[in-house]
């Protein structure tokens, strides 16, 4: 028997992956899948999913290999009815303690993807892999695949304070895992209080930062036309990520001709983007392109007010740039006090306040230069290998 056939068979199950998904629990699930595959038999299972809201079958079904990694995908039985799920939706979240079981299971198809397939595979397959690892806690493919696999099943929840977490289904699902990987202190801690009854060990993890070598900020200038100092954006255009907000606040801080002269954005768009000189949309960009707008901002603002782990601040402090994020999210603001390498805001006056400390003399550099440090002593591939290595390890039978 060769070596790579003795190896543990471990799948990582994720409601989207592909090349094109870029940030989030897809994202993550991608890249600790590839750095895995040095020591067990790695395998993606997900659905031919591209865009989050509708589902849409985009990529085609069966095996593929996105960055030497292999990826398994089946097709979603019906694109998501937005309508129908709204409306779910807003007659669920006053009843999250009590509505029934069969309501909240009827919501959690709605809110997909729906892929009988993908559960049917788990099920008759359950046998091939040593363990399941899903990335998520949120949707369909963890809520129904993981109990049938539960033995032998890992979770990394990603979950944050939302309506969704409080549904009273989760209080049994929660106690199925074999085990649980954290991306943050503040995301156990936060589960360990919304589920008193459940043992929530695991470890902390995260994911380490692969700064590339080559990185030239003048080059981003160049080539996307941007000259002047400019705040940077990263990830999904979305009113839940709190684009909105910073779409005001920005505004109203270039009306006072104070901050910095551009808002950069880098990322899918599923709302509006306001009609403005100073706001520059590039849409889905290269990990080159990327890493160089990261090199050239003045810093990185990150407005979600629900994270559970922001990979787009490790990248900016990697790069020893600063940021300024949400105040109302425990983790952002956490990773900030522990990396001393940014600002946060619950207000435009504290907008506008921590911009203008980013401005500051030797502000920035020194924000900067600690959080490269903290990415360098806390995110680091060793570390966070081995963190799964012992994960998996504890579940053998």
């Amino acid at each position: 028997m060769s070596l790579r056939t003795s190896l543990p068979k471990v799948a990582f199950v994720v409601q989207r992956c592909g090349r094109e998904v870029n940030g989030g629990a897809e994202a993550l699930c991608l890249i600790i899948a590839q750095r895995m595959a040095a020591y067990w038999q790695t395998e993606v299972l997900t659905t031919c999913a591209l865009d989050y809201v509708d589902w849409a079958n985009h990529y085609t079904s069966g095996e593929e290999s996105v960055d030497a990694v292999p990826v398994r995908r089946f097709p979603v039985a019906a694109p998501r009815d937005i309508e129908v799920f709204n409306r779910l939706s807003s007659q669920l979240q006053p009843r999250c303690a009590s509505a029934s079981l069969e309501e909240q299971e009827a919501w959690m198809k709605a809110q997909g993807p729906w892929s009988p397939a993908l559960l049917a595979y788990i099920e008759t397959h359950a046998c091939d892999y040593d363990a399941f690892i899903f990335f998520g806690y949120l949707y369909a493919q963890t809520y129904f695949g993981l109990p049938k696999v539960a033995n032998k099943a890992i979770l990394a929840p990603l979950a944050h304070d939302e309506w969704t977490i409080h549904l009273n289904m989760w209080n049994q699902f929660f106690l199925l895992p074999k085990a649980f990987v954290f991306n943050t202190i503040e995301e156990r801690d936060f589960l360990r209080r919304r589920f008193p009854a459940v043992c929530l060990g695991g470890s902390v993890v995260g994911v380490a930062v692969d700064r590339p070598v080559d990185i030239d900020p003048q080059r981003f200038r160049r080539n996307c036309g941007v000259h002047d100092g400019f705040l940077l954006y990263i990830g999904r255009i979305d009113p839940s990520k709190g684009c909105d907000e910073l779409f005001d606040f920005f505004i109203r801080q270039r009306a006072s001709g104070l901050g910095p002269a551009k808002l950069v954005l880098i990322g899918k768009a599923v709302m509006p983007i306001p009609v403005h000189p100073d706001i520059v949309s590039l849409g889905f960009v290269s990990e080159q392109t990327k890493w160089d707008a990261l090199a050239a901002c003045d810093a990185l603002v990150m407005p979600s007010s629900y994270e559970s782990l922001s990979m787009v601040l490790l990248e900016a402090w990697a790069v020893g740039k600063p940021v300024i994020v949400n105040g109302r999210c425990e983790v952002l603001v956490g990773q900030c006090r522990r990396a001393n390498g940014g600002v946060w805001y619950e207000n435009f006056e504290e907008f506008s306040q921590g911009l203008a400390f980013l401005q500051e003399g030797r502000n920035p550099g020194v924000l900067g230069r600690q959080g490269w440090r903290f990415v360098n002593e806390h995110y680091t591939w060793p570390v966070i290998e081995q963190a799964y290595l012992d994960v998996v390890a504890s579940i053998a039978p």
